[in-house]
């Protein structure tokens, strides 16, 4: 789990949000709590703190005073929102920039997509998502 070069409490945090887009952390569900994160991952509880810290900054968990860390609701949208443009910032903005270059416009771009999904399909046989 551990990547070098990456910040582990960023690390930690990007888990967290994982479980929670992938609903395996549901909202308003218990998180784990600090000293759970720091044992599992062998990192120091200060470090797995900073990362549960960030995700309380951005509303995505909230305290229970005496009770522990859970996910807020519409946490899950919230992450799913940053992710997408994120993939955009990354993916999309770069491909269109070729595409344009090589003068493609959208419908060139949407044709050679199904093309690949399409063939996606086909090799692993599964459905493109």
């Amino acid at each position: 789990m551990i990547e070098e070069g990456k910040p582990l409490f960023l690390q930690i945090a990007e888990k967290i949000e994982d479980s929670i887009i992938d609903g395996s952390l549901a909202e308003e569900a218990q998180a784990p709590s600090t000293n759970e994160l720091a044992a599992f991952y062998r990192i120091n509880p200060a470090t797995a703190a900073k990362g549960v810290a960030m995700l309380t900054d951005k509303g995505v968990l909230y305290k229970r005073r005496g009770i522990g860390m859970f996910v807020a609701d519409g946490a899950r949208e919230v992450l799913l929102g940053e992710r997408r443009a994120l993939f955009a910032d990354r993916y999309i903005d770069p491909l269109l920039a070729e595409a344009r270059t090589l003068g493609l416009g959208a419908e060139d771009l949407a044709a050679l997509l199904r093309q690949r999904a399409a063939l996606a399909t086909d090799s692993e046989g599964k459905t493109p998502a």
